[in-house]
């Protein structure tokens, strides 16, 4: 089960992805496209319900053209 810390940190993550893909005028289906990976997938990240894996952060982070550190700083 996860801490409180821990979806604290998921939603901030989340939270990021959907700023930057609003502001690259995007919706989670064209997301989801670039990134190969299905938009309710998306969605769920984005209200952080998922644990993501490093490595589908990672393609997203991509798609975004925002390094991965830019979505994990100060989470």
């Amino acid at each position: 089960m996860m801490s409180l810390s821990d979806r604290h940190f998921l939603r901030m993550v989340g939270e990021r992805i959907r700023k930057r893909r609003e502001a690259l005028g995007w919706t989670q289906v064209q997301l989801g496209e670039k990134c190969e990976l299905h938009r309710t997938f998306i969605g769920s990240v984005e209200r952080g319900e998922r644990n993501i894996s490093v490595l589908n952060l990672r393609v997203i982070s991509k798609a975004l053209r925002l390094g991965l550190g830019g979505l994990l700083d100060d989470a």
